[in-house]
């Protein structure tokens, strides 16, 4: 390690409380998804109000009805995450220890999973109140970068999920026997700062587009092209930082370092990235389907 940036002393708590020998704390990660929640419903209320954005000039939704559906959303998060953790990543484990998967203050929780029970949570209130499903997702999308930047931020807090070893400047020296566990690194051993590049790119970036697209381009017209843009967007960025992102300690064995579940020679795919290929392809199905209607 010739310069590295070393890790900030940031506590995973926000503040803990001491009640008759119980200790209830604020983490920054349920922070993370509490300030998401509220910014993301907000956004979808800014959304409904300007009628003019919207098929026919008429919101298929009230403001009202969002905080219903607020409620569906929060399940899928949790519900999806963590059985998308589960299922995708250490399913071995957990059909051995089935007890353990309802442990969600464990860690463990996979945002495709949890985008898939958010869209199952939004087709049921759709179905439910006759709401069209394309633009509820449109309006679920545009708030989802939030959640994202926020939820990488408190990972980068939590110091997990890093990336991999680094000579690069901002390298940052992640505390931790197996973030220090670099094999041919003498030294401290500093890696990416990978969690930041997925707030950035998922977070940020993707929050931008998506405004622009919505209160700029007016896409929320054309039904499934907000979401395509997201999905697409995501699916993209995820793909980039995992190439600089520590894979999994299960998928990482003497003859595969890098971790990829899918190998051809000595190129491969992280899971992050086979999970994210669906994401593209349909994103950008969407986009061409859904503008093509219009015209």
């Amino acid at each position: 390690m010739s310069l590295a940036i070393p890790f900030p002393d940031i506590a995973p708590e926000i503040f803990s409380i001491n009640l008759g020998g119980f200790t209830f704390a604020l983490r920054w990660y349920a922070m993370a998804y509490i300030v998401g929640i509220v910014v993301g419903w907000r956004l979808a209320v800014m959304a409904v109000r300007r009628q003019s954005l919207w098929p026919g000039d008429l919101a298929p939704l009230e403001p009202k009805d969002i905080e219903d559906l607020i409620t569906n959303v929060i399940l899928g998060i949790i519900i999806g995450g963590r059985l998308g953790f589960v299922l995708f990543y250490q399913p071995v484990y957990y059909l051995s220890n089935p007890l353990e998967i309802p442990m969600i203050w464990q860690g463990g929780m996979s945002f495709h999973g949890g985008m898939l029970g958010v869209a199952l949570g939004g087709a049921l209130f759709a179905w439910r109140r006759g709401v069209p499903l394309l633009s509820l997702f449109d309006l679920m999308a545009l708030g989802t970068p939030v959640g994202l930047l926020l939820g990488r931020i408190a990972n980068f807090i939590n110091a997990e999920l890093w990336g991999r070893p680094t000579d690069v400047p901002w390298g940052v020296v992640f505390p931790g026997e197996r973030a220090q566990d670099c094999p041919g690194v003498e030294g401290l051993c500093a890696r990416h700062p990978s969690q930041l590049y997925e707030a950035g790119l998922e977070g940020l970036v993707l929050l931008i587009v998506l405004l622009w697209l919505v209160f700029g381009r007016r896409w929320l017209k054309t039904p499934g092209a907000v979401m395509g843009a997201f999905l697409a967007g995501y699916g993209l960025a995820r793909s980039f930082v995992e190439l600089f992102r520590q894979a999994d300690a299960q998928f990482v064995t003497d003859t595969n370092p890098l971790g990829y579940v899918w190998q051809l020679g000595g190129a491969g795919l992280s899971m992050g990235q086979v999970l994210s290929l669906p994401m593209i392809l349909l994103g950008l199905a969407l986009i061409v389907w859904a503008r093509r209607r219009v015209r």
